[in-house]
């Protein structure tokens, strides 16, 4: 399987001034592009032994001061990032020859910014962030609907539902940050960002 690469390059003189408006430009284009979630990212974390794990999140804010994704602290990811906050985040925009590869350190958000975020979910998602351990071991898949469909008779679609206590996000503040072109013969455009003191310098890399 191979696929031929014809965009057109990525040139540092058309560059932004620092990665956090380049991404929202290449984001803006790959969701009007109609990728299917645009926002689905990899998140790669290391335990303490330096063995990775991955998976795939949804980034749900983003801005100068990083990008924030949510899920229960008590998970694997959650785990890892508190005994190791160095991560990474990949966009695969394979639909239009692009990926971003963040590289930087993650941190929890306020709690505020948590319950703010927590009303904006679904109902149905509100309850199944209390009904999953995430990455715990349940005996059964029936063990897991009741469990919902006891929190769903406790909190009825009228009532607010609290943001668990072991859930959250967290913001990955970047290092560096690089965006990935696909070009012909395999000769890709990769401009990296590198934070340097206040600002940022940028790298090109052999594809």
């Amino acid at each position: 399987m191979r696929a031929r690469y014809r965009a057109a390059g990525l040139d540092e003189k058309f560059l932004a001034a620092d990665p956090f408006e380049q991404f929202e430009q290449w984001f803006a284009h790959a969701a009007e592009s109609g990728l299917h979630e645009p926002n689905a990212m990899v998140l790669s974390t290391a335990d303490p032994t330096a063995r990775p794990s991955s998976r795939t999140v949804l980034l749900k804010q983003f801005d100068r001061r990083g990008f924030v994704f949510f899920t229960n602290y008590g998970s694997r990811k959650g785990r890892e990032i508190d005994a190791n906050p160095h991560v990474s985040l990949l966009f695969p925009w394979h639909g239009v020859a692009r990926q971003v590869i963040v590289a930087g350190t993650a941190e929890r958000t306020g709690r505020d910014e948590t319950a703010a975020y927590f009303r904006t979910r679904p109902h149905g998602s509100q309850l199944g962030a209390w009904a999953s351990e995430q990455s715990s071991k349940v005996a059964s898949r029936a063990q897991l609907d009741q469990l919902y469909a006891e929190l769903a008779e406790r909190y009825p679609e009228s009532e607010d539902v609290p943001a668990p206590p072991r859930w959250g996000g967290y913001r990955v503040v970047p290092e560096t940050v690089e965006f990935w072109q696909g070009r012909e013969n395999r000769l890709h455009d990769r401009l990296r960002y590198v934070r340097q003191g206040k600002g940022w310098i940028v790298e090109r890399l052999c594809p």
